[in-house]
């Protein structure tokens, strides 16, 4: 194991939550029995609750039901931690976003102004306008202020490290294709032993299920690596004109694979700002992603395999006329399933039956897709974590033995690595959200964190997964998930997000050549975060071992939320509902929600100027892209500036 894993050096380049006085109240909102009280901190005082309208859902309801309403048109409230001067800086910030020219030349206009200006007057300028309205500070130092004062007013902070590795789009590509490409693969170009077994097979069942198992065989051979064709899938394989994956993405931090000891270094950030987390409230956040922890061409070759594994199980659902069903709904009758599996020539009849009993399957005369899936547990030995089947012997074996033996080392050491970030949360205290990523990664980082909340969600949640709503797929993952943890008794947790990378998705897929995996419009993601919100928040009203980050911008989407935690008899005090907004965006939501006693929380960058442009470079487009959200928080912002103006108001100052 690396010394990094002992000396722990590094700054702060992760996520860390900072939770909110308030929200630990357990008084922290008005309720028929308790009025609103204030607390007192040695650090900052608690915001008073202010305009929260309470009543009970019926007479007939339990008194622990409780019906929470939020004004989001009180600017008043909602803007009441912020200075006039910084609701004019606000206002032209967003109005500049606005401007195409300002957004696409944004950088350029940044290094010109640099150049113009020289280094004091350019960061004095960018701490009056962009890296004010959008970064915290330099340092942890002098971001406390501003921590303090969101704190006042009942909103958490999640510390970011914004500085990112300035890379060409040439040096971007040559990195990726360096680490996403196999030893194997670079050997015998167009073929892939260290894979093909796996591909090729599921390809020849997939294409041949109704055929005989003469005709298997015969299609397997012929298909074997010194056919001389490549039978990967294209979305699974690194394609240089995609190399730099930050292309298209505005709103999600890409690391790109160096070495082991660059991976080391990320997994030693991550670590302090767990600790750091941990000493700063009772249940704080902290966020990694995990192409920051190893070679990125593992997660390409797990993810290929999981959506075979997948595919195999839906192509046998057919066979069995079970089409168009939800995930859960399909059950593939245990006869028929040893039928095809010893007309494909993979095993007897006798020989399934034990392979299924083995596993303690199939006692109910049915196989369902966790059934399935659990075929390849990851909970067994590390050799044993990427499974095939083998045609000869009807058996499951291991794919790790064809690596190189760097290969595996690196394998381990990016599971070993997030092994201690996962032991560092549950010593601390701190729940670990693992950020997803592209879709051609996403099957591998979901099963490694689903392996991570098997083992340290059995007491309480520490572990979180993030899924992206904007992909089809969204409402079968989050509802496969949630079950397995009701069947096993593990605590599930969520991060609901839209996603961060639709235009390099789409782009990708249509240039490449497969399947869109996006939803066709927003209207449909909208429709999908609902139903996946709205199943995660059923859950938690029958079974309080869930819990869900609402990470969204959309007030609707906010509304939507409160609306059920009012049905189902959700208090915000139980701390299962959480919600997120980055610095600088959407004030007008995060803070009533603050003060109404909600667990907020907003994304807190921060860094050096000179050092933090590409974060700004994506603010800047990001207000651009969420136009009508933005021109309401202009006119939520005008609104305040003319009721100040008129109210005597304009040297206010912030208090809770």
């Amino acid at each position: 194991m690396s010394c990094a894993f002992r000396a722990r050096s590094g700054i702060c380049r992760s996520r860390v939550l900072l939770t909110p006085l308030a929200v630990r109240s357990q008084s922290s909102v008005a309720t028929p029995q308790n009025k609103t009280t204030s607390e007192t901190d040695d650090e900052a005082p608690v915001v008073k609750k202010r305009d929260v309208q309470v009543d009970d859902i019926c007479a007939s309801c339990s008194a622990s039901r409780y019906r929470v309403s939020i004004d989001f048109e009180n600017t008043k409230e909602a803007y009441r931690s912020k200075t006039t001067l910084e609701l004019l800086r606000s206002l032209f910030v967003f109005k500049l976003c606005t401007f195409d020219f300002v957004v696409d030349r944004n950088k350029e206009l940044m290094q010109l102004s640099r150049a113009v200006l020289r280094k004091p007057l350019f960061e004095r300028l960018m701490k009056m306008t962009f890296y004010g309205q959008f970064v915290a500070g330099e340092d942890q130092e002098t971001i406390k202020p501003l921590i303090r004062r969101n704190r006042m007013f009942g909103v958490g902070s999640v510390l970011d490290y914004s500085v990112e590795e300035d890379l060409t789009q040439e040096e971007a590509e040559k990195k990726e294709m360096e680490s996403c490409v196999s030893e194997a693969e670079k050997e015998c170009p167009g073929e892939w032993p260290t894979f093909s077994c796996t591909i090729q097979f599921l390809q020849v069942c997939l294409s041949h299920l109704l055929f005989n198992t003469a005709d298997v065989r015969e299609s397997w051979f012929s298909t074997l690596p010194f056919s001389g064709v490549d039978h990967r899938e294209k979305k699974y394989k690194a394609h240089r004109q995609f190399g730099d994956r930050r292309g298209g993405v505005i709103s999600a931090r890409t690391y790109f694979y160096a070495d082991e000891a660059k991976c080391d270094h990320h997994m030693e950030t991550f670590i302090k700002c767990i600790e750091a987390s941990g000493g700063s409230s009772e249940d704080g956040f902290s966020a990694i992603k995990l192409t920051a922890l190893g070679r990125p061409q593992f997660l390409l070759q797990f993810s290929e395999v999981l959506v075979k594994w997948r595919r195999f199980f839906n192509l046998l659902a057919a066979d069995q006329g079970k089409v168009g069903l939800a995930a859960l709904e399909v059950k593939l009758e245990m006869k028929q399933l040893e039928e095809s599996l010893a007309k494909l020539g993979i095993l007897a009849k006798e020989e399934s039956q034990n392979w299924f009993t083995g596993e303690n399957l199939g006692f109910k005369g049915t196989v369902d897709l966790l059934d399935w899936n659990s075929l390849i547990d990851s909970r067994m030995k590390i050799s044993n974590l990427l499974l095939i089947p083998n045609l000869e012997t009807g058996q499951l074996e291991p794919l790790l033995s064809r690596f190189t033996d760097e290969e595996e080392k690196q394998m381990k050491r990016m599971l070993q690595r997030m092994d201690v970030l996962a032991k560092e949360a549950l010593r601390h205290g701190v729940r670990l959200m693992v950020d997803a990523e592209q879709t051609y990664f996403q099957p591998a980082i979901s099963r490694l964190t689903l392996e991570m909340q098997r083992k340290f969600n059995t007491e309480k949640p520490i572990i979180f997964n993030t899924y992206q709503c904007y992909l089809k797929e969204a409402y079968d993952n989050v509802s496969v998930d949630v079950e397995l943890s009701r069947r096993e008794g593990w605590y599930f947790g969520a991060k609901l997000v839209r996603g961060a990378y639709m235009y390099q998705e789409r782009t990708r897929a249509e240039e490449i050549g497969y399947e869109d995996p996006i939803n066709p419009t927003y209207e449909a993601t909208n429709n999908m975060y609902h139903r996946c919100l709205d199943y995660v928040l059923e859950e938690i009203h029958h079974n309080r071992k869930a819990n869900v980050m609402v990470a969204s911008h959309n007030e609707q989407t906010v509304k939507f939320t409160l609306n059920r935690m009012n049905q189902l008899g959700i208090h915000p005090s139980e701390n299962k509902v959480y919600f997120g907004q980055l610095l600088g965006m959407c004030d007008q939501i995060s803070f009533p929600l603050g003060q109404a006693g909600y667990p907020v929380y907003k994304y807190v960058p921060y860094g050096p100027v000179n050092e933090v442009m590409p974060y700004l470079s994506r603010r800047a487009q990001e207000n651009r892209g969420m136009m009508q959200g933005a021109q309401r928080e202009r006119s939520l912002l005008w609104a305040e500036l003319t009721r100040r103006l008129f109210g005597g108001e304009l040297l206010h100052t912030p208090r809770p």
